[in-house]
């Protein structure tokens, strides 16, 4: 059956349906990623909460779904559009198809559009509304989305405990991914996760050695109400803020966001460590990035540059225990080159413990 992706800026692809078309329109942001692998963990990233995403490798689900890549419990995206989708995967773990998965959880998948024009028009208009359709006619005032606050949507509401380690690590929940609290816990840490709200006194009462901000979905700045807390946090503990973490600590300390035109979502971007001088691929998913010109009088300083665009990539600051990262150092899917990002982060913990021991 014949379905049509009408988007904001008036094009209209037409496609067909893989799945059984859903009962109404479905809306979303439209973004693209551009791995040829990892769409198992780019479905369950909460940091793609209600977008609709297109893949750019012409052939998605090859290789199935299997029962240990998830990165939530669920899949988030709005809806899916691929070139052509794989209904017989070859791999000894596929436990589904990619059709059936994303069917049980009432998420459409469209087929057969002209992924590569979809992607040309998002890289020269931006990221932009965008719906799912049966029908070949849409009224352009319908393509229109609501700005709101998606991280309260996939964030835990409840505290939840990960390993059984020497260092204890309080993560804070704004849609974080598995796979940074599977690195933690590797490296023999004790992980609470806790949700994205939590109130500072309800932090120090766990007594953690250090905090993490996970990744997650949306404008950072929907968050602005919650900054006080996590600057006190900042304040008080060795951080390591992931992408959407990233990007609420530099707003916390008093830097600024911008949204870029498309967005950073692939396995594949390189970047520069400025202290060490190595060039690395790295994974990446999201839409804004911190300001540099916001940097000034901040005490922030430049620690990663994407090679790309020169944008911020991560950043160290003069006298706090803060250290963040635009990318995903976990890195599922993508290269593990920045892994160490973690190792560096207990370091530090480990530095900070010492002096409180040596004061104490």
């Amino acid at each position: 059956m014949e379905g049509y992706l009408h988007l904001e800026s008036g094009q209209c692809f037409e496609g067909e349906w893989l799945s059984e078309p859903p009962k109404e329109n479905i809306k979303g942001e439209i973004v693209f990623f551009t791995g040829m692998t990892g769409y198992q963990e780019v479905l369950t990233d909460p940091s793609y909460k209600d977008q609709i995403i297109v893949f750019t490798y012409p052939l998605i689900g090859n290789y199935g779904i299997n029962e240990s890549d998830f990165e939530s419990k669920k899949p988030h995206v709005a809806g899916v559009i691929v070139y052509e989708g794989s209904s017989h995967p070859s791999h000894y773990q596929s436990a589904y198809t990619l059709k059936d998965y994303l069917t049980k959880w009432n998420i459409p998948l469209m087929g057969h559009l002209d992924t590569r024009a979809i992607v040309k028009k998002i890289r020269s208009v931006g990221t932009m509304p965008a719906i799912m359709a049966s029908h070949s006619e849409m009224d352009q005032n319908d393509i229109v989305l609501l700005k709101d606050e998606k991280v309260y949507k996939v964030s835990s509401t409840k505290t939840e405990i990960y390993g059984n380690g020497d260092t204890h690590i309080v993560l804070f929940d704004f849609g974080s991914k598995k796979s940074i609290v599977d690195s933690l816990v590797k490296r023999d840490c004790l992980v609470t996760s806790v949700p994205y709200n939590t109130s500072f006194e309800d932090v120090a009462a766990l007594k953690p050695d250090g905090i993490l901000l996970s990744n997650g979905p949306g404008d950072p700045k929907e968050l602005s109400h919650y900054l006080p807390t996590i600057k006190k946090v900042i304040e008080k503990y060795p951080t390591l803020g992931i992408c959407l973490g990233h990007q609420l600590a530099a707003l916390a300390i008093g830097a600024n966001t911008k949204k870029l035109s498309f967005g950073h979502r692939g396995a594949n971007h390189p970047i520069a460590d400025l202290q060490t001088g190595a060039v690395m691929m790295s994974s990446q998913n999201h839409s804004y990035v911190v300001d540099e010109v916001s940097l000034n009088g901040t005490g922030f300083k430049k620690r990663y540059v994407n090679l790309h665009d020169q944008s911020i990539e991560g950043l160290m600051h003069e006298s706090l225990k803060l250290h963040t990262v635009q990318f995903h150092p976990e890195a599922h899917p993508g290269p593990a080159d920045t892994n160490y990002v973690f190792d560096e982060f207990l370091m530090m913990i480990s530095e900070e413990k010492g002096r409180v021991i040596a004061y104490a």
